[in-house]
Order: structure tokens, then sequence, then C-alpha cells
């Protein structure tokens, strides 16, 4: 096992002590908070800015007011249901909320997002349906020479029924977002499960490719010559890949492919080029070469070829005189096509991409629907958003034009952050001009480094870490703390908001992606019967997993700590990356990994079931492992289901929990690990004599493994050598690893390598 030094401090990356820990979070500090009237409270605690604005989507750029404890707050609105972005500017630096766990995950910009909710479910919303799969996969392509990100939606029936094929679409993104924002921010698999319920679209496979392959490669290496490397990619790689790996129809009328913007603009060139493979082509708020002559001067023969051609913009989107000259354009050549406007979704933006998104699912994989959507606008209807049928506005040269100067605009000269050198040290970078003082908070070391101001305002500092590993950072600009805008890679957190830093060593690491079968991680959601709503959970299938085989699986249920999410075992803990390494190298069984969201009080209290979050309940946990979890992954995969193929584990906050369900249910769990536990004094006596915990002859005669695990320097230390004693005392057998370091997801990542070793032998 990897060793961390035992002089390196806690940081504040974790909560601080005991009593952190398990303070509540204050009211005025809870941010956003949607109000009954749909008015939006947003709140940031910034007791040194002279200056704070929120900048939200729905709204101008409004001036925050500074009141108690240095809290500043807002309240905007009334604003009509959907989700927005939204950032705050504390002194001129664009910061995410701290307190909100929802972001929008992009190359460059880092905002946060505001889920405004009507008093009907609106049509993106998670609703009481059943629901698809969204499987984040790696595949390796020739065209990238490694391995590529996809993201992939099974509807709901998919691993119902085995013998069953699906048409495929394949939705892009737009520039610098990344595989996941159709995901997270288009809330395209709760738009198609609605819709499926309902009767309204086709069920079908939806693929989610990343549409920068410069960004797979560091910076300044990607060779620009070899031309359009995103079409090679998705041609030759992963549209095979997706073929060889799920029940696909591959015939041209079962595949569909379209985005938004950039996107947009990538699946009209891709599907124009390749009719003999795609019938069904969406654009949102994009447009595309006109030089394509085999397309638009043989229109007949296109239109023959061509199922769906749908177009679609905002009249107050920048790009609309862009992509209105392109209808026109199609128009004159004969090209058959549907244009679709609207004008109250405020221009570029999500809004309308969701959308539109609701509008085409329902044309596609349906020729009688589409072709009668199709003879409608050659009819001369064009579709308004409302019920109003009139030609859109003409556009404003001035403002609705992508030009260079837009361009430099939107995109400003890049800023290199963070920059691997190949002798191990990292260069983090940020562009603040105006700042006085920038340092860098990072786990590699205590306390901050200074970091110097350069050209163009970019400031900088290289440091060195004494071995590679995933260590989280932020920068604090003239006393703000803030993530790196051109780090992708975000910290999974209700909380703060660091970014990663991923330095890799001369020989791969468990918790690398190597070159070896991949199992899959995906995002679901469970009927939870102790809360009464649907909630999400992360669940790995292991290399070879097939839903429809003979072969059984255990399971290990993993939680995570207080304030992560369901998603930290997976983005941070590399748990899927760890386990496929292990089960290559023969020292880990293949297993199913669950990753429940432990926390359901934030959508408690957004539903008035409860009014602040109270950690200590791990009552309601277990209910929720035990009645709910458990059944359902029983319910919907192929495990085993006996005590023997049954392990808990957890971090932190996720510590006590495993231990109040573990050693409360030894019959149900005969393997329960826990790392850093926050348990703490008489309360460890006092859940043996209060019967949380079961009888010591129970638990000797029930589990084949109780895992305890702390770093010297974690302050959780002391309380798991009590916990130690505790256990002796009563004459429990269970196995203790005591390493260097504090309370990071470094020695969490190295406990659950060690565990993987051992489970379900």
């Amino acid at each position: 096992m990897k060793r961390i030094s035992a002089t390196l401090l806690f940081l504040p990356f974790v909560l601080a002590g005991a009593v952190n820990l398990f303070a509540q979070r204050p009211v005025n500090v809870a941010s956003p908070i949607v109000n009954p009237d749909n008015t939006v409270t947003f709140n940031l605690m910034a007791p040194e800015a002279e200056n704070v604005k929120i900048s939200a989507q729905f709204a101008p750029k409004t001036d925050m007011v500074k009141g108690e404890n240095g809290v500043w707050s807002v309240t905007l609105g009334p604003v009509a249901p959907d989700i927005y972005p939204y950032c705050f500017e504390v002194d001129g630096v664009a910061v995410m909320d701290p307190q909100c766990p929802d972001w929008f995950p992009n190359e460059g910009f880092k905002n946060s997002m505001v889920d405004v909710r009507g008093a009907e479910p609106m049509y993106h919303d998670l609703q009481s349906v059943p629901h698809g799969s969204v499987d984040y996969v790696n595949y390796y392509s020739d065209a990238l020479g490694l391995y590529g990100n996809a993201i992939v939606y099974t509807p709901p029936t998919y691993y119902k029924d085995p013998s069953r094929k699906y048409p495929v679409f394949y939705l892009i993104s737009g520039t610098t977002d990344t595989e996941e924002v159709y995901f997270k921010v288009g809330k395209m698999n709760l738009i198609l499960d609605n819709l499926i319920a309902e009767g309204k679209a086709k069920e079908m496979i939806v693929v989610l490719p990343y549409g920068n392959p410069a960004k797979y490669y560091p910076a300044g290496t990607f060779d620009f010559t070899k031309g359009d490397v995103f079409s090679k990619d998705l041609l030759e790689d992963l549209m095979p890949y997706v073929e060889s790996n799920y029940r696909t129809q591959n015939d041209r009328d079962s595949r569909a492919i379209g985005g938004f913007s950039r996107g947009g603009n990538q699946g009209l060139s891709v599907g124009l080029r390749n009719l003999d493979k795609f019938s069904y082509l969406c654009s949102y708020s994009s447009f595309t070469s006109m030089d394509i002559p085999e397309v638009y001067d043989n229109p007949r023969k296109t239109n023959r070829k061509i199922n769906l051609f749908w177009l679609g913009v905002g009249t107050d989107d920048f790009l609309y005189g862009n992509a209105k000259e392109y209808m026109e354009f199609l128009d004159r050549k004969g090209i058959e096509n549907i244009q679709f406007f609207t004008s109250d979704k405020m221009g570029h933006t999500w809004m309308n991409a969701r959308y539109f998104l609701a509008q085409t699912f329902p044309l596609l994989f349906d020729a009688k629907a589409s072709a009668k959507a199709m003879q409608a606008a050659a009819a001369g209807k064009p579709e308004v958003s409302g019920s109003t049928r009139q030609e859109p506005p003409a556009p404003k040269p001035d403002r609705q034009r992508l030009t260079p100067e837009v361009m430099a605009r939107l995109f400003p000269p890049g800023v290199v952050s963070p920059d691997y050198a190949a002798d191990g040290s990292v260069t983090f970078r940020v562009l603040a001009p105006e700042a006085e003082k920038v340092e860098l908070e990072c786990q590699m070391f205590e306390g901050v480094r200074a970091m110097e101001k350069g050209e163009r305002g970019v400031w900088s500092v290289t440091v060195k870490p004494d071995q590679p590993d995933i260590y989280p950072y932020a920068f604090i600009i003239d006393g703000t703390k803030i993530a790196d805008p051109q780090n992708m890679h975000i910290f999974p957190n209700e909380g703060f908001k660091y970014s990663l830093a991923d330095v890799k060593g001369t020989q791969p690491d468990w918790q690398d992606l190597q070159d070896v079968p991949h199992g899959k991680v995906s995002y679901t959601y469970y009927s939870s019967k102790a809360v009464g709503f649907d909630r999400p959970v992360c669940i790995y299938t292991p290399p070879g997993y097939d839903p429809a085989g003979e072969e059984k699986y255990p399971v290990l249920y993993l939680i995570h700590g207080m304030t992560d999410t369901y998603e930290t075992w997976f983005k941070v803990g590399k748990v899927n990356n760890i386990l496929d390494n292990l089960i290559a190298s023969g020292l880990a069984r293949k297993m199913i990994v669950v990753m429940p969201y432990a926390n359901p009080y934030p959508e408690m209290i957004r539903r008035g079931q409860a009014e602040m979050y109270n950690p200590l309940d791990t009552k309601l946990t277990t209910e929720e492992f035990v009645g709910s979890v458990v059944p359902f992954v029983e319910a919907n995969y192929k495990v085993l289901t006996d005590a023997d193929s049954r392990a808990i584990a957890g971090f932190s906050l996720g510590g006590r929990q495993t231990l109040a369900c573990g050693l409360g249910n030894p019959d149900k769990f005969h393997y329960v690990c826990a790392f850093a536990p926050a348990i703490f004094g008489p309360e460890i006596s006092g859940n043996f004599s209060n019967g949380t915990y079961a009888d010591a002859d129970v638990i000797n005669e029930n589990l084949k493994l109780l895992w305890l695990s702390c770093g010297t320097s974690d302050f959780l230390y002391q309380s798991s050598q009590e916990l130690d004693r505790n256990l002796s005392q009563r004459g429990i057998d269970y196995v203790t690893i005591y390493p260097g370091g504090g309370h990071t997801w470094m020695n969490c990542r190295d406990y659950i390598t060690e565990v993987f070793k051992l489970l379900f032998k």
C-alpha cells in the first residue's frame, strides 16, 4: 500500500474537526433558495469582499447586499420554471456557488445551476416513471491513439428484453462543453424517460460523444493538420464500439445525429456527408458548411435519403443570423427541412437545447411522424414557439452572426492549467489581471503557495508533489477561493468547489485508466420507500457483465462522506479504474459496486419534508439502503443475494453509516469496512447498548471481514483508535490499518484498493 507522509496536515478540503463535521449548515448560507413565489434567493459567505454581484441567466447582473457575518444576499425573480446557470462575481472574479452541488460541466467557465420547478412537473423533471440508464464508457480510438470518453443512454426496457435491438441517436454538445452536458444540463435522459412513459417517443439509445479531441492531449501537442479527427473517431471508432457493445439497429433508418451549437455543426457535417449511415438530422442553434455539393446540388436524391432534417434556433440567439442564412440556403437549393424558432428562451442557451430536444425526440425513428412534420414544413407552415404562425424577424447583422470579433469575445486566448511536465511537476495558471494577490491551495503541500503575475495578467506557480496522485486544489484571488476555470475536472461535492490535478507517475497506478477490459459506471434512479420519491444511484458493472447472461455477481455498497455526492467514489475515488485493473491482474473478484446518494435531505428540504440536514440520522440512511437500494439492485441486476455476497463500506460520515448499517444488520452484510469513520466517544459503546449494533457474538459469527482504517494525521484518528479499543474489549474480530496521511481521498483510494483484494474470497 502506498503511504502518504504523516507530516501532511489535513487541509480544508474537508471539514476541520468533529464539531465542524456535524455542524448544521446555517440557514442564512443556504444557496440557492427557490421561494414559493418562484423568486430565487442567492447567498454567499464572503466577509472580506468589497463587492459581490450575481450573474444569472434569467436576470441582469445584480449587486448583492452584505449582511451579518459577511453573508451577501439578493433575491431575484420571479422566474419561469426551468434550469438556469449562474455564478457570483466577487471583486470581479467569477465564482461558483460553494453551497450548490449542481454545476455546468465545461472545459472553461464554471457556473452553478439552479432548478426552478413549476406547479406541475416539466418535461425535463425527474418523475416517477420507468427510467433508463446512463452509462459512462471508455473506448479505444485508433483515430485518437488513446481511450476516448462517451456517455450512452439505454431506455427503460433495454435490460428487460435481451432480444430487442434499438435505434441510435448520436447527440453532440457545444463548444467547451463536455460529453456530460446533454446529461447533466440538457437532461436528455429524463426528457426521453418522460416522453417514452407518455407514449410520445420511441425507445432509443442515445450516445453522447466528446466533441473536442484536442483536449485529450497535453496542451499544444494536438496535430490539427490531421483534419477532421472528430468525424473519423465517431465513424470509425465510437460507432463500432457502440454497435459491438449494445444491441443496436445498424441501418441508416435507425441512426440519427445532431447537436447543439458546435455540436450541431459537427452533427450536420457528419450526417450530410454520410447519408448512407444517417437518415435523421437535427441542428439546435447551429449551422454548417454550405460546401457539400454532392448533397446540395442533387436535392431530389438528398430528399429521398433524409427522413428528418430539423433545424431550430432562437430569434434572440447570437447565431440566429448564421442559422437563418443556412435555412434560406437550403430552401434555395430545394432541400426539404423543418425550421423551428423560439423567442422566449434567452438566446443561445441550454433552455433552448432542452426544448428543441423535447420537440425532436417524438419525431425520431417514427417514419409517419417525421414524414408528416416534413410535409407540413414543405407546405409553408413555419413553427414558432407558442401558438403563433409567423415568419421570424430578420437577423440583426451586428449582433447575430459569428464574426471574428464575436469569437474573440466569447473565446479569449486560452490559459493552460494545470500544465503537467515530464518531471512530475505541475504548473497552475489563472487569468486575473486586476488581482492584487493570488495564491494556490493544494493538497500537494501544507498551507498556500504565492503565485506570480505575468503577461496578460496570468498568474502562475509550479509545484512538484512528493508522489503521483490525484490532488484537490483551488486558487485564492484577493481572498476569494475559486475552482480552476480551465480545468473541467471538479470535485463533486454539496459544498466546497475544488478542481482536481491528476499527476501521473512513470508507471500506471491502480487508479489510472489502463489498457485492460473495462467495466462501466451507470447512472440510474430507484424509488425510495424511506422518503417517497425517486433518487439517483451510480452502479459499476464489471467487464463482461451480461444482463441477459447466467453469471451472477457479489455486490459492494459504497457510501460517500459528508457533503460528498454519489459521484465522488467514481470521479475522485476512481473505484471503476481501480477495480478494472485489479480484476485484470487477478487480485480482485468481479463484483458490482453500488454508490447511492447517502444524503436525501436536500430534496427533502425542497419538498417540505425536512427543515435542515441531520447527518446524525443513521436510522434514515439504514432504512434507505436496506429497504430500497438493496431490493432495487437485486431486482434489476445479476447479483448474488446471500449475505456472503454483500459488502458495505464507507468513508468519513459514510464510515459511520456503514457501521450503523453493517453492524446493525450482520445477517445481511458479511463484509463491513469503515474508512476514517465519523463516530465519537461514548457513542461507540452506546451503539452496542442501545441495539444499533448487534451483539458481539452475532457479529463474530456472521462477519467474514470487519475492516477499520484511518490515517495517523486524520482528525478522526483518535476516535478511530477509541473504536479500535472498544471492539477489542468486546472481543470482536477485525482488521485495522493505520497509514500516514490525513482525511483525504488519497488515503481513501488506498483503503478501497486493499479492501477490493479481500472481498468475497
